[in-house]
């Protein structure tokens, strides 16, 4: 199981937000270069970088983005305000890969497009829910989609990577959500990444057993709950 820490960025800083709420926020570094070179260097398998800023509409971090990518040498997937075909273009020729998410439900002529010309391998779908009901637009906007039918409904077009957070378990550290994970695992042919609530090693054991391809670490491991050496022991 893939061990990917989160840095969540908002105006040039390292952040985590409680639930999603940009209200409830909490600044963790202002170097997000130092932070990324140090979850590298502790041995992640990857890093899940948000630019929230992008998400909400009210800016960019691409420079401080690309600079990360410029100064580390691990897989990097980006996510956050996604939904123009050029910007996610640029985001692809550096990155690892792109998480999708308002993108992927609101215009699906779009999504096949990409999926034609960059492959399932470089594209990620955020299936972001409210206890079993799909959010978009930064989780702010329910829609009415059942979480695992559209997951069953993007496997058919050819994806196989998903990002899977519960929002209301989200910087919460009040444990992952097992059963829609669960759910989810039981497509063979999908690799679910769980993000949301893991707060102890115990955590990250029930999502190993949950057959997860990856977790992602957050306010835990800001806050020195969890280690990334220890969560590889798992």
């Amino acid at each position: 199981m893939k061990i990917i820490p989160a840095i969540d960025l908002m105006n040039g800083q390292v952040v985590r937000l409680y639930r999603g709420d940009p209200k409830q926020k909490t600044v963790y570094d202002n170097d997000p270069v130092k932070v990324a070179k140090k979850w590298e260097a502790d041995g992640a398998d990857m890093l899940h970088i948000v630019d929230l800023d992008a998400t909400l509409g009210i800016g960019s971090n691409f420079h401080v983005i690309k600079k990360i990518l410029d100064e580390t040498s691990i897989p990097i997937e980006v996510a956050g305000g996604l939904r123009d075909e050029s910007i996610i273009l640029d985001m692809v020729k550096i990155s690892s890969r792109v998480v999708l998410g308002t993108l992927a439900f609101k215009d699906k002529a779009l999504l096949k497009k990409l999926l034609m010309s960059l492959g399932s391998q470089k594209i990620v779908i955020s299936v972001d829910h409210k206890d079993g009901e799909i959010v978009i637009h930064g989780w702010q906007d329910k829609t009415g989609i059942e979480l695992i039918e559209s997951i069953k409904e993007f496997l058919e077009m050819g994806f196989t990577e998903f990002l899977l957070t519960n929002v209301n378990r989200d910087g919460t550290m009040q444990g992952p959500d097992l059963e829609f994970l669960e759910q989810a695992c039981n497509f063979s042919n999908a690799h679910i990444i769980a993000s949301g609530g893991i707060s102890n090693i115990d955590d990250i054991k029930d999502v190993k057993e949950k057959n997860a391809f990856g977790v992602i670490l957050g306010k835990a491991l800001y806050e020195n709950k969890i280690s990334i050496g220890d969560a590889k022991l798992v």
